[in-house]
C-alpha cells in the first residue's frame, strides 16, 4: 500500500441554511436529543414513512459519491448532498446534532467514522465514505459507503469489497426469534479471515421517529446486547473494518474518530426493517 500523508483537519465552511419550511429534528441546536420513549416495532404508517426517507437518503448517498473524484473538496461533497436533501424537502439529520456543523460525514482513509467535511481535496488512491442521512415526515432514513476516489490500491480495494459483504452477511443473519448478538458474530468472523480489526465502541442503531432510539447493533462478538429481533423493528447495521487495529483515537473536535496506527478503514451502512422472512433494506436508491 503506497504511504499517504495522515488525514488532518481542514478550514470549516460556515454552515448552511435550511429553508425555514422544512421541518427539524426536534434536537437541532440541542445539547442532546429528547430521550426516545416509544417502541422499537414500527406501525405500518411509519413504515412506509421510513420506506421513502431511506430511499431519499440513499439518492442522496449515490449523487454524492459520484463526485467522488481527485481534487474534489469534502466540504463541496457536503454542499451537494445538503443541496439534493433539501431540494426535496428533507432535513440533513447530522446537522446540529450535538452540535455537528454539517449535513454529513466524510470519513477519508484512515477515519472511522464521523468525519466532518471541510477544505480538505480528495486525492487520487484516497477512500471515503459518505454518511447521510434524511429526516422526512418526522422520520429518519440513515446510510452510508466507502467510495474509491482515482487509482485505489489493492489492499485498500479488497478492504472496501470486503467491508461491503461483511454488511450483507449481517443483514442476512436477521430473522426474527433470533438474538441481536448474531449480526456481530457474523460480522466478526468474516472480518476475522482477513486480519481486519472491527471497530467496536460506534455501532448500529435502532432508528425511526428518533435518529437513535437506544437500541444498540454491535458489529462484533458480544452477549451484552443481545435483544430479541422482532417482525416491524428498524434499526441499521454499520460495520467498520480496518487494516489494523480496532482501536482509535479522536481528534480535539469530539466527533473524528481514525485508527490508532492510522490505517485505513472502511464503513458501509443500511437501515432496515424485520420482515416475517428476513429484512428489507430501507435504504436502497
Amino acid at each position: 500500500m503506497p504511504v499517504a500523508a495522515p488525514v488532518a483537519p481542514g478550514t470549516i465552511s460556515p454552515r448552511r441554511p435550511v429553508p425555514a419550511s422544512i421541518p427539524r429534528p426536534e434536537y437541532v441546536d440541542k445539547p442532546a436529543p429528547a430521550k426516545f420513549t416509544g417502541s422499537e416495532i414500527k406501525d405500518a404508517e411509519t413504515i412506509e414513512k421510513m420506506r421513502i426517507a431511506g430511499r431519499l437518503a440513499a439518492q442522496a448517498r449515490e449523487l454524492v459519491g459520484a463526485a467522488i473524484v481527485p481534487g474534489v473538496t469534502t466540504d463541496e461533497l457536503d454542499r451537494i448532498g445538503h443541496e439534493f436533501l433539501c431540494d426535496h424537502g428533507a432535513y440533513p439529520s447530522t446537522l446540529g446534532y450535538r452540535g455537528f456543523p454539517k449535513s454529513l460525514c466524510s470519513s477519508v482513509n484512515e477515519v472511522v467514522c464521523h468525519g466532518i467535511p471541510d477544505s480538505r481535496i480528495v486525492e487520487d488512491g484516497d477512500i471515503v465514505n459518505i454518511d447521510i442521512t434524511a429526516f422526512l415526515d418526522g422520520v429518519h432514513g440513515d446510510t452510508n459507503a466507502t467510495f474509491l476516489a482515482g487509482d485505489v490500491d489493492e489492499e485498500s480495494r479488497l478492504l472496501v469489497e470486503r467491508t461491503r459483504e461483511a454488511l450483507q452477511r449481517g443483514i442476512n443473519a436477521v430473522k426474527p426469534g433470533r438474538r441481536t448478538s448474531v449480526i456481530g458474530r457474523v460480522i466478526e468472523s468474516y472480518a476475522k479471515r482477513f486480519g481486519y480489526g472491527v471497530v467496536r465502541d460506534f455501532t448500529g442503531h435502532g432508528i425511526g421517529t428518533s435518529f437513535h432510539s437506544g437500541l444498540i447493533i454491535p458489529h462484533y462478538d458480544q452477549s451484552h446486547y443481545d435483544d430479541l429481533i422482532q417482525v416491524g423493528m428498524t434499526f441499521t447495521i454499520e460495520p467498520m473494518l480496518n487494516l489494523g487495529t480496532h482501536d482509535y483515537t479522536m481528534w480535539a473536535d469530539n466527533w473524528t474518530v481514525v485508527t490508532k496506527d492510522l490505517k485505513r478503514s472502511a464503513q458501509f451502512e443500511h437501515t432496515l426493517l424485520v420482515t416475517a422472512d428476513g429484512a428489507e433494506i430501507l435504504t436502497n436508491p
